[in-house]
């Protein structure tokens, strides 16, 4: 009987230790899904921070200053709309209802402010470049329709000499890790900018558009690869658009089915811009 007893009691210390040891188990997988969840919105050590250390996102300050653009916003342009208008509400803001951009749709993660524009100005000019896997990250969220309906990415060129200069594509950085993201061919040379270009700073939106208006071109291996493709451009800020519109048509007018954008940010008012 005491043989029995001991073998029950022991049977018993083995599935109250296993059960105990699952228990812990959960609880560590659960820890790590919600830390995972947490690091997905908060990462625990700041890109923006000025620490040699820093390496993995943005403090808590920084995001919390950042105005992302949520649901609904204009098909179009990408610009926020203030209400829900409801079932029949146009998806397009009346600018784009009466002169749409020459690409089809656009996405953009935020509203471009002195908050973003410190963000991407240290990534573009600061050779930041861990921010591009942060933006690309905020792409994938704002731009997560597009990615399931387009064929391909492709980033805006700059022209070989201010590559040279800058070292880096800042649209190609974020559209590489993107593509790889969404499952998407990834295109870094279709689009090629034979022509150098002023800067378009301080440029009226005329003044914008005749300064791109013939600077991109499709490269001959590029028309094999867009063609009757739908294809996602990348860039770091929409402004007016007329750079944007110059990539649109150059893959356009050389065989692209259609062309869609998504941008880190917007200008919260592209599409009145003047100055």
């Amino acid at each position: 009987m005491r043989r029995q007893n001991g073998a029950w009691t022991a049977r018993m210390e083995g599935a109250a230790a296993l059960a105990a040891s699952s228990a812990a188990l959960a609880g560590r997988l659960a820890r790590g899904a919600g830390r995972g969840l947490a690091d997905a919105v908060f990462p625990p050590v700041s890109w923006d921070d000025a620490s040699p250390s820093a390496g993995a996102g943005l403090t808590v300050d920084s995001w919390s200053r950042v105005t992302f653009l949520e649901d609904p916003v204009c098909d179009g342009c990408g610009a926020g709309f203030e209400h829900d208008g409801g079932a029949f509400a146009s998806d397009r803001c009346l600018a784009c209802q009466g002169k749409p951009y020459r690409f089809a749709r656009c996405r953009a993660a935020c509203v471009y402010d002195e908050h973003s524009r410190d963000l991407i100005l240290k990534f573009k000019h600061g050779d930041d470049q861990v921010f591009a896997l942060q933006f690309a990250h905020w792409l994938r969220r704002s731009a997560a329709d597009l990615l399931a309906e387009d064929d391909a990415v492709a980033p805006v060129p700059l022209h070989r000499l201010r590559l040279l200069g800058r070292r880096f594509n800042q649209a190609a950085e974020i559209a590489r890790p993107l593509a790889r993201s969404g499952g998407l061919e990834y295109l870094p040379d279709v689009l090629i900018r034979p022509r150098a270009t002023d800067s378009q700073g301080g440029k009226s939106l005329r003044g914008r558009r005749e300064n791109v208006r013939t600077a991109f071109a499709v490269s001959d291996t590029g028309r094999r690869r867009i063609k009757g493709r739908r294809i996602l451009l990348i860039d770091d800020v929409l402004t007016t658009g007329a750079t944007a519109e110059a990539c649109a048509k150059a893959l356009l007018d050389a065989g692209a089915r259609a062309v869609d954008l998504a941008v880190v940010a917007r200008v919260r008012a592209a599409r009145e811009f003047t100055g």
